[in-house]
């Protein structure tokens, strides 16, 4: 199910990288989801411990999704970026505008009530995992406060751009496995979201 799921999504993001002359941001930004993607060659090239971190160099390949052509397309952005500063930052919840961000915390909210359909998740629980995910603090400050009140989940899709719907996504994916399995419930939400990233893909391009 999950498979089923990631792949597609691979395939997504792939599509994103085509139509961006800031190929070289937006793959750095996609590196940490794509290791834990089927179908990605990556390893690490180079490992270096030092100032209390652990550095590494990776050599991404071709993905199983991605076309001979597309790849070539999204070397040579990478290439043209190559040496200019990139302006395109990494999407992150702390740099959206105010009311994207809403939107993010209550459809990650609807995931979390997916997988709790007849409970309201322990407060101190949740939190917990969701900073130990990565999540930003003031986004698991919305979401405490927003899965106390039922949510309506479709309404929430319409409008939702490409970057924000895989922001979500990749976040959901993991709510979703925090009991170590996905639900029937959990697998609908997830699959709305990409199919609202795949035709978003698919109309830009």
């Amino acid at each position: 199910m999950l498979a089923q799921l990631v792949r597609p999504l691979v395939r997504t993001q792939i599509q994103l990288l085509t139509q961006t002359q800031s190929s070289s941001a937006k793959l750095v930004s996609m590196i940490s989801q794509w290791l834990g993607y089927l179908g990605i060659q990556a390893h690490v090239s180079h490992l270096k411990v030092g100032d209390g971190r652990v550095k590494i160099s990776l050599d991404v390949g071709k993905p199983e999704q991605c076309e001979p052509q597309e790849w070539q397309q999204i070397l040579d952005n990478i290439a043209q970026t190559h040496g200019r500063q990139d302006h395109e930052s990494e999407l992150t919840y702390a740099n959206m505008p105010s009311d994207q961000q809403r939107k993010v915390a209550r459809l990650l909210t609807c995931v979390i009530q997916a997988g709790n359909p007849e409970t309201v998740p322990d407060q101190d629980i949740l939190q917990q995992r969701l900073l130990k995910m990565g999540f930003d603090e003031s986004l698991v400050l919305e979401i405490k406060a927003a899965v106390k009140v039922p949510g309506v989940f479709e309404p929430l899709l319409e409008d939702l751009e490409p970057d924000l719907a895989a922001f979500v996504l990749s976040k959901a994916i993991g709510i979703a496995l925090m009991d170590q399995e996905i639900s029937q419930k959990e697998d609908s939400a997830l699959k709305a979201i990409y199919h609202v990233l795949e035709k978003k893909a698919s109309v830009s391009g």
